[in-house]
């Protein structure tokens, strides 16, 4: 009887209801999403027709391959940037290093489609340094549109991710191993290969796969500087949303093919970091030395390179919003008529962010904190499983997500179709996982035994979590929140899909008023994004106690 009462406790209560939360909103969309691959869409029956289609003409495939030509190219370039930069972050005293570490954080927390927006005012046809090259120096700059641009701006966007991955791992690292290795003889390159990169290399193939599915997943970027170069993302946004005729059928069917492939991926790097992983215990962990002469120039001046040019995006969007602007054109002096224009124009997007991602921020923190403590704590069967889910998000785009969002709910009785819940729903989901992430390395670190006393002097399940557990483990839960609240203000692949006129969020508005040639606004929208970015960052230090993020 006992027995009976633990099985059904109030925890195995909530573990039931957040999964099929999660089948209602996550599995059964994406269950839709695949019915409706596989469904004719003038005879309704079922049909391989949508496959068929993709494969037949170069046109569509060559979008898979183009994606998958950006995704490999970047996810090398960043790891080959990024980690000579954490081995010199970690190794080598820099000047200004705390600095240094939140500037590469605000470098990568920004919508990377504001990136390629600031590399076309920089180099695009009419950019600034095309101009004065031109004029000055009668250079031409080569094209900043297509596949060049695109590698461009997502390299420089997310090499901060495999910094912060890398960061982490050399933590872990105990320094004996490498003067053991010098002592052998082994310096150098020499010992960056044959020591320092096989340590790291489970913690480097998950920083990888994040960046490769991010990259996958862009939208915004090769839609304003790709030009001609399309990919899976804007193919799909094509097909699902177009004015000629679209194919939601096909638009599914191709949704499909990218879902498979991801996950491939997903499962391929976690067969070889299971092959490759084992525990470090950093007894002599690795420390910053002073170093001198020409070591010393080339690493400051690698830091101090790589920092500049990740942030002079940003720089550009700030200078720019305060400039005099008519559309395209960049007039003489400042003012701040772009911040009149946007607030006038498109001040419901600004309100609109707010409120959706201030709901959504609540939402999260309470599903986080339950699903944390429940994987941790409750292993069996179901949060096993319950766990996957939750992380499933990272493999599936968040274009895909939204039109299967789209295609669930879109009739009766539930029908969220251009309803703030369908965008609240979305925002939940996608940027769930850094959370429950966060919020699940502290219940690790909490000793069960402190629950075990509570419960143990007469305290209920619920009561011991509530006055023991929660308080311990908030701030690993906030620190989360804060990450999730950043990339949910910063949301644009989902939000284009689901978005109406009522809930258009700054992200979409920057877009729009791009595309439409207003720069000014454009400019003002994505300071403000960039100011709340680094306000939010400087409160997780504070919470936290931390100097860094890393992975």
């Amino acid at each position: 009887m006992n027995s009976k009462k633990k099985k059904l406790d109030i925890w195995t209560l909530i573990t039931v209801c957040i999964f099929l939360m999660y089948i209602l909103v996550l599995v059964f969309p994406l269950f839709t999403l695949l019915i409706k691959s596989f469904i004719d869409g003038k005879t309704h029956g079922f049909s391989l027709a949508y496959f068929a289609k993709f494969f037949e003409k170069s046109y569509y495939y060559g979008s898979l391959f183009n994606s998958l030509k950006v995704t490999i190219c970047v996810t090398l370039l960043c790891v080959l940037i990024a980690t000579p930069l954490a081995y010199i972050m970690a190794t080598t005293k820099i000047k200004g290093k705390s600095i240094i570490q939140i500037l590469i954080l605000i470098s990568s927390m920004q919508a990377p489609f504001i990136g390629a927006y600031s590399w076309i005012l920089l180099l695009g046809r009419n950019g600034v340094v095309t101009n004065f090259l031109h004029s000055t120096l009668n250079i031409k700059v080569p094209e900043i549109y297509g596949f060049s641009g695109i590698l461009l701006v997502l390299t420089l966007q997310l090499s901060p991710l495999i910094f912060m991955y890398v960061s982490g791992a050399l933590k872990s690292v105990d320094n004996s191993l490498l003067e053991a290795a010098e002592s052998m003889g082994c310096t150098g390159i020499k010992k960056m290969f044959k020591i320092m990169i096989p340590l790291i290399l489970p913690t480097l193939l998950a920083g990888s796969l994040l960046v490769f599915m991010r990259a996958l997943a862009d939208f915004g970027t090769p839609m304003l500087i790709g030009e001609g170069y399309q990919t899976v993302p804007v193919l799909i946004f094509n097909e699902f949303i177009s004015e000629m005729g679209g194919d939601d059928g096909f638009a599914a069917a191709i949704s499909v093919i990218v879902i498979i492939f991801a996950t491939v991926i997903f499962l391929l790097q976690k067969y070889i970091s299971n092959k490759k992983s084992f525990t470090m215990s950093a007894l002599h962990p690795m420390e910053a030395k002073k170093v001198k002469g020409i070591r010393n120039v080339l690493a400051h001046g690698y830091v101090y390179l790589f920092i500049g040019i990740a942030l002079l995006p940003q720089v550009v969007v700030i200078y720019t919003s305060f400039l005099n602007t008519s559309g395209r054109v960049f007039t003489k002096g400042f003012s701040l008529n772009s911040y009149i224009s946007a607030f006038s124009k498109v001040g419901d997007s600004i309100r609109n962010t707010f409120a959706l991602a201030i709901i959504a921020i609540v939402i999260v923190v309470i599903l986080a904190t339950l699903i944390a403590y429940v994987t941790v704590r409750r292993r069996n069967p179901l949060t096993n499983l319950l766990d996957i889910l939750t992380m499933f998000p990272y493999i599936v785009p968040g274009s895909i997500l939204g039109i299967a969002l789209l295609l669930t709910f879109n009739k009766k009785p539930l029908l969220l179709s251009g309803t703030v819940v369908i965008m609240i729903i979305a925002f939940v989901i996608r940027r769930l996982p850094y959370t429950i992430r966060s919020s699940a390395a502290i219940v690790h670190q909490i000793s069960i035994s402190t629950e075990e006393a509570a419960i143990s002097l007469g305290a209920s399940n619920l009561k011991t979590f509530s006055k023991i557990t929660l308080p311990m483990m908030l701030p690993g839960v906030i620190a989360g929140a804060i990450l999730s609240w950043i990339t949910i203000i910063s949301e644009l692949s989902t939000s284009i899909i689901l978005y109406t006129a009522k809930t258009k969020t700054m992200t979409i508005a920057i877009y729009t008023e791009v595309l439409r040639g207003n720069y000014g606004t454009a400019a003002c929208l994505a300071t403000i994004l960039t100011v709340i970015t680094v306000i939010s960052l400087l409160i997780f230090f504070k919470v936290s106690g931390k100097k860094e993020i890393t992975m």
